[in-house]
């Protein structure tokens, strides 16, 4: 966590009754913006809150998502077991596409894109080595800004596990929880902990000063 944080929660003060989205704002609990290190060099990005997340306003909390704050556990950036309302989390930040949860559907295009201002400035002002999209939109989110490929050349179960070199970052996709098995699960941490820890990933841009 960075020296000058207060707050791991919602630390760039983004606003937290934003009623961008009228279908959103009658049906969710809670806006869900970014939480953790904005020190940190991985960057989680799933879809949209959970039901925890859109009930407790931490991004990947609650029983649907114990499987994710495992994964932060074996990789040594959280320090909270794994059924924690607010993780204490180390060198991750963890946030969506979309900031707030309709019960019944997925998030429209339209809603996609009236957040991305919100996930932009995060990217930016956090500067990660990594980012890791959870599931199959994200991922064809971020190709669109952050890789050369065509977003529909992308497949995440092929991707799982694996490091594409992005533009500026390096990508490390993960299918969607609750698509995961446990022998997912156990190939992208031993991804991360085999190919990604063991070499330099810093040298794929430079570090700003912090």
């Amino acid at each position: 966590m960075d020296a000058e944080q207060h707050t791991l929660e919602n630390p760039f003060n983004m606003d937290p009754d934003c009623e961008n989205c009228p279908g959103l704002c009658d049906v969710r609990e809670n806006v869900a913006h970014g939480y953790g290190d904005v020190g940190g060099e991985f960057l989680f990005i799933g879809e949209r809150p959970s039901e925890g997340a859109d009930r407790n306003g931490i991004p990947f909390t609650g029983e649907s998502d114990e499987r994710l704050q495992r994964i932060l556990g074996d990789l040594g950036f959280s320090r909270s077991p794994p059924d924690s309302d607010r993780p204490d989390l180390q060198n991750a930040f963890l946030t969506y596409l979309t900031r707030c949860r309709h019960p019944d559907r997925r998030p429209t295009d339209e809603e996609v894109l009236t957040c991305e201002p919100y996930l932009n400035a995060e990217v930016r002002m956090i500067n990660p080595e990594i980012i890791v999209p959870v599931g199959q939109r994200p991922l064809e989110e971020l190709a669109i800004d952050y890789t050369t490929r065509a977003p529909d050349s992308f497949d995440v179960e092929a991707e799982h596990a694996t490091t594409i070199r992005g533009r500026g970052f390096e990508l490390v996709p993960m299918l969607s929880l609750d698509e995961q098995t446990d022998e997912d699960t156990e190939a992208f941490v031993d991804h991360v902990l085999e190919s990604v820890f063991s070499r330099d990933y810093r040298q794929t841009k430079g570090r700003r000063s912090r």
